[in-house]
């Protein structure tokens, strides 16, 4: 495997009893990178990342995090990761800089002041540092539970669904957040069930399905497993959710003439 992947996975497996979850699952992110983990409920997504973050051991396979083996080097892999879940894990009677500060104390880092305030600058959240979190909204409570976990400067973070349950203004908020990790250089894996999102913020994305990656590229590549469309009245360029209901065949491609701008377009195969 590349030497310039933080992220390197290989034939992982995993089954509970009859239930084989994961089937051989294979990738790798490179540093510095955003890697989205597209897929349906109940795809594998969160079993990869429970494995990856060392909360839960494969059947089968191989995977390491920065150089380091996940099953014989568990402790190595955890000082080089950080992990947010799918629902903020932040105290809500605590003001946001409490919540910062106190991550920072935890792991025992020189001015948990000072790395508080930076953090609450770099997410746009300094004159709401004050305030108890109960007040935050859903996309600011988001951004802080990323700030808190970005303490001790990981440099590789797992977002597991991070914006399940947030409005749409929510959403972009984190969207800027995750944008904002990757300019630092922070590695992302990002797991989600929202094509949107995944079109929007990866350098990368994998179609898991059915405990498979199916398909992995650039949403360039994703794009072009579809045939030319060919276009009566406007031209509608394949977008991502095509690409992922083409492949997993969970749902039809999107019908005729619902593109944005309301005027009728027909994909003609074999022609």
């Amino acid at each position: 495997m590349s030497t310039a992947s933080a992220i390197q996975v290989a034939g992982l497996e995993k089954s509970y009893k009859d239930l084989h979850v994961l089937r051989g699952v294979d990738f790798e992110v490179e540093r510095g990178s955003i890697f989205a983990l597209l897929g349906s409920n109940g795809a594998g997504k969160t079993t990869v990342v429970r494995i990856l973050s060392t909360l839960l051991r494969a059947d089968a396979g191989t995977a390491a995090i920065g150089g380091f083996d996940v099953a014989a080097q568990s402790q190595k892999v955890r000082e080089t990761i950080s992990l947010t879940g799918q629902f903020a894990a932040v105290d809500e009677i605590l003001s946001g800089r409490e919540n910062l500060v106190l991550i920072a104390q935890l792991r025992h880092l020189p001015d948990p002041g000072r790395i508080a305030d930076d953090l609450l600058a770099r997410f746009s959240l300094t004159e709401a540092g004050g305030r108890k979190v109960a007040t935050y909204s859903g996309g600011m409570r988001r951004r802080l539970d990323i700030a808190m976990s970005l303490i001790g400067n990981p440099p590789v973070i797992f977002l597991d669904e991070p914006t399940t349950g947030l409005d749409p203004a929510a959403r972009i908020e984190v969207w800027d957040a995750v944008k904002e990790l990757a300019r630092g250089g922070t590695t992302v894996l990002l797991t989600t069930q929202y094509l949107e999102e995944a079109e929007q913020l990866a350098d990368r994305i994998a179609i898991l399905h059915k405990g498979r990656i199916i398909v992995n590229g650039t949403l360039g590549e994703l794009k072009q497993l579809l045939p030319p469309a060919q276009v009566e009245y406007v031209e509608k360029q394949p977008s991502l959710e095509d690409v992922f209901f083409a492949l997993t065949g969970e749902e039809d491609a999107a019908e005729p003439g619902d593109a944005e701008t309301g005027s009728a377009t027909t994909r003609k195969e074999g022609r």
